[in-house]
């Protein structure tokens, strides 16, 4: 039966995906492993995941470490979710990859996939991952990387380019897209199909059928109802102006391009907000304290889980995920990373075909592709200049500040960060 890591068990994604894994039949014998630097959230973790185990009668067994290769030999799946430096999206760094942007009149809605947070996002993570890689390349060779961190584009592109691991990277924003615009149109999400690809967090909707049916004018109608409309203005203005329907959520989406956030006014007018970081550090989650009921053994729509029982069972899966273009989308850059509709079985991940995207749809892709390919540049060469240049092309950032300014903003940015990025002053 598999033996599954998940490195950064702490985070939420530690016990959604361990249920996840417990719910699947064919997956109820494996072996979880989890592991955390946290010593605290892996404790609070591997006792959420043995109280699921123990309530639900099932043959899986738990056990946890601090030391990741402690845990890696002979594993099947590796699983990453980690933030490197302090919590994902509180104190610091993350706190300074917002507010000093702010002070450059760059104010992001979250931070974590292009921009400043991002690109610096990725910096710090970058050359974590690579670890990981290196000790999977070692230990368990075979196994297949799923990775859940942000930035993905760049992290999978990183992954693959910097390492021979098999791997691929998910997330859930095809999902929860096409089941929101479901609802918009208020028919049951399992009546529709459709067919995604572009970029992580900028995917496009290709085809929405309801039944079969080409559903877009339904979208269309919907788009006109002010309640629905105010539910989702950026995608909605990118839907009216670019004829296509884009992943991820109007906020994220505002941060991507330069027509939306550029100056208070118009994030006024567009009723977007600006992003305030806590420096508390959060809660623990309630739902894995030990008085808290154990849940039913039900899966979410993360992919994690599908794709093990795919490889498991040889029972074809599908699924969107982020892998390197290798003629996938004819007029997205070829290696660099894409989310296509992907298929995954024993033999492992086989990303479809996709052809060309719609001329305009592409464009706006390889205005954030730009960005993602010289921050990997940067961390696979150990290229600070790389890193600005990144930055400088980045479609936001550039609308609001001239190079000089950027250049201001990314030293102060890497002298608040510099004990995170000790890895650009290593010889390669």
């Amino acid at each position: 039966m598999p033996k599954i890591v998940i490195i950064g068990a702490g985070s939420g994604f530690g016990g959604r995906l361990s249920l996840d894994i417990l719910s699947r039949a064919p997956l109820r014998e494996s072996t979880i492993c989890l592991c955390d630097i946290d010593p605290v959230k892996l404790r609070l973790t591997t006792r959420f995941v043995r109280r699921l185990i123990e309530k639900h009668r099932l043959p899986a067994k738990v056990v946890a470490n601090v030391d990741r290769t402690k845990l890696l030999p002979g594993a099947d799946f590796v699983v990453t979710s980690v933030s490197v430096g302090g919590p994902a999206y509180y104190c610091r760094p993350y706190a300074d990859e917002i507010h000093i942007p702010q002070k450059y009149g760059i104010d992001q809605a979250v931070g974590d996939t292009l921009g400043p947070g991002g690109i610096f996002r990725f910096l710090r993570t970058g050359p974590v991952q690579l670890a990981f890689c290196k000790d999977i390349e070692r230990l368990c060779p075979n196994a297949l990387l799923l990775n859940y961190t942000n930035p993905m584009a760049m992290l999978t592109w990183l992954h693959s380019a910097g390492s021979s691991v098999r791997n691929v990277g998910l997330c859930h924003s095809v999902q929860g897209s096409t089941w929101e615009l479901a609802h918009y149109i208020g028919v049951p999400y399992e009546e529709v199909t459709y067919w995604v690809a572009g970029i992580n967090h900028q995917s496009w909707v290709l085809e929405f059928k309801h039944k079969g049916k080409d559903a877009y004018p339904l979208i269309r109608k919907a788009m006109e109802n002010p309640e629905i409309y105010k539910k989702d203005v950026i995608r909605f203005e990118i839907l009216k102006h670019f004829g296509f329907f884009v992943t991820e959520s109007s906020p994220h989406n505002s941060e991507y391009l330069p027509y939306f956030r550029k100056n208070p006014e118009l994030m006024a007018h567009f009723g977007l907000g600006s992003r305030k970081v806590s420096l508390e550090p959060p809660q623990p989650r309630k739902w894995l304290g030990k008085n808290e009921p154990v849940p039913d053994l039900v899966a979410s729509h993360e992919y994690a889980s599908g794709i093990m029982e795919a490889v498991v069972t040889n029972i074809p899966f599908r699924f969107n995920g982020n892998v390197i273009n290798h003629g996938l989308i004819t007029n997205l850059p070829e290696g660099c990373c894409v989310e296509v509709p992907c298929m995954v079985d024993r033999h492992g991940v086989n990303p479809c075909h996709v052809g060309n995207l719609p001329p305009q749809c592409a464009a706006i892709n390889r205005s954030n592709i730009a960005v993602q390919e010289l921050a990997v540049q940067a961390v696979l060469n150990r290229d600070r200049e790389a890193a600005f240049h990144a930055l400088a092309l980045d479609p936001l950032t550039s609308a609001v500040l001239p190079l000089h300014k950027i250049r201001e903003m990314f030293e102060e940015m890497w002298a608040a960060e510099r004990h995170l990025l000790k890895y650009f002053e290593r010889k390669r």
